[in-house]
């Protein structure tokens, strides 16, 4: 029994010695390579430089009522217009200015000028005519919010930002309302 102990513990230190020759022989072999191949990528990154997705944000400021609708592309800042459309540019008759049809189009005009631009993500920020009567966006809004989203911005945050009175002026039609 203790000959066949200290002839495995005998195979073991052998084997333990040509691993560790073996591991420092691969150890100069590599960084003779690595040193070799790494002069060439490094200097082929220096030389190509990497193409990054850039993602550039704007904000959609949609201006929705009754009567137009307006879409406005500013910066994150808000200070500096990228692009600007309403409804009125794109249709003939005045009665058509507030339809999702005219919204669409102004949507797609402004979609275009924005991509050439680099813009690729958009927060939108919807806003109704607000005030005394009903602060409801117009027809033109829903279908801009979904002509941005198919021209190929990727949407982050939509708000409503309609102006709501604190305290305002008196409604019109008298102490008793409108009488009919």
């Amino acid at each position: 029994m203790s000959e066949t102990n200290t002839k495995i513990e005998e195979v073991k230190a052998e084997a333990e010695k040509i691993k560790a020759e073996l591991i420092a022989k691969s150890k100069d072999e590599s960084k003779e390579k690595i040193s070799k191949e790494d002069m060439q990528t490094k200097t082929e990154k220096i030389s190509e430089p990497k193409e990054e997705s850039k993602v550039k944000w704007g904000i959609a400021h949609i201006f929705s009522s009754y009567n137009n609708t307006i879409i406005h592309i500013t910066d994150l800042t808000g200070a500096e217009t990228v692009a600007i459309s309403s409804g009125g540019v794109h249709v003939n008759a005045d009665r058509y200015e507030s339809s999702p049809f005219a919204a669409m189009k102004a949507a797609n005009a402004v979609v275009e000028i924005a991509k050439t631009k680099g813009f690729t993500n958009l927060h939108i920020r919807v806003r109704a005519v607000g005030g005394v009567g009903s602060r409801v966006p117009g027809p033109g809004a829903q279908a801009s919010i979904r002509a941005l989203a198919r021209g190929g911005f990727k949407i982050g945050r939509i708000d409503d930002v309609t102006p709501t009175p604190h305290d305002t002026t008196r409604k019109k039609g008298g102490k008793r309302g409108r009488r009919v």
